[in-house]
């Protein structure tokens, strides 16, 4: 316990998912957290979108380990809304130390000369540039602490190889390794380190979705739960069909913790062997 007590997270996308999970996950081994998430419909998100009563429920189990949670519903495709959340929880909390840029959506699967030109936006809005504007409002914040940081940026094994039908979600993934190893450099001199961690598919909402089964299943008129676990499985070298969102907490942490302390510039695949197959 206490891999890293004391220290402050900044987590994007906290409402549900892999970002309750990271804020959870961080709580339980010592740190505070500064939370957001947008917790409103986006047009080219085909499943329910996370609530305002979810970042709460993120608030209350963090709270429940005896931690500090600063929570704002703020949209990453907002520099002012980003940047006002970040300077208002460092205010209160009083540092940062770790940022975590996991918000992110998954679209409609097309072709690629059929995806709608407002959803090519918002993909890379919320996936990519939403990332460079969780790291742009929190380095001025880490460099001020003097203690260095960690920055773990969620990327995805589409940031390693291709998908068809998700050329949007590919796109912004792949650009998020891009970013990782730039900052990786430009941050070194400060020691602050940068990685990204690249998921197979994960147990939660943006997975378990009716447009992610067809994407899997297009053989399928009406493909289920059980029909894309037949499919996914078949990604992975281990085999089970995805993993649980407290495994890429478990990453995080450690590349958050001192333990990873001379880890920077990699992408981190938690991806039961799907990269290697």
């Amino acid at each position: 316990m206490g891999r890293v007590e004391g220290k402050v997270a900044f987590i994007t996308g906290a409402a549900r998912g892999q970002g309750r999970a990271h804020a959870i996950r961080l709580a339980q081994e010592g740190a505070d957290i500064i939370a957001i998430d947008v917790c409103e419909p986006i047009n080219a998100v085909p499943y329910d979108p996370a609530t305002e009563e979810d970042l709460a429920e993120t608030v209350r189990q963090v709270e429940a380990l005896d931690r500090r949670i600063i929570a704002t519903k703020a949209d990453v495709r907002d520099m002012a809304q980003v940047q006002k959340a970040v300077d208002d929880g460092v205010a209160q909390l009083g540092r940062l130390d770790i940022v975590s840029a996991n918000a992110g959506i998954s679209g409609r699967p097309n072709r690629s000369e059929d995806i709608p030109d407002d959803e090519w936006s918002d993909m890379l809005d919320i996936n990519l540039s939403g990332v460079w504007r969780a790291v742009r409002a929190s380095i001025p914040h880490l460099k001020a602490g003097g203690r260095g940081g960690s920055v773990v940026l969620t990327s995805s094994d589409a940031g390693l190889f291709a998908y068809e039908n998700i050329s949007h979600y590919v796109s912004a993934k792949h650009g998020v390794i891009g970013l990782m190893r730039t900052l990786a450099l430009e941050l070194a001199r400060d020691m602050i380190r940068v990685n990204a961690i690249c998921p197979t598919t994960v147990d939660t909402d943006m997975v378990q979705n009716d447009a992610i089964y067809r994407l899997f299943r297009p053989d399928l008129e009406n493909p289920g739960k059980q029909d894309f676990a037949d499919a996914a499985i078949q990604m992975n070298a281990l085999p089970i069909p995805w993993v649980e969102a407290v495994d890429i907490s478990n990453a995080l942490l450690f590349l958050a913790s001192d333990e990873a302390r001379y880890i920077t510039g990699v992408a981190l695949p938690v991806d039961a062997g799907a990269a290697v197959k």
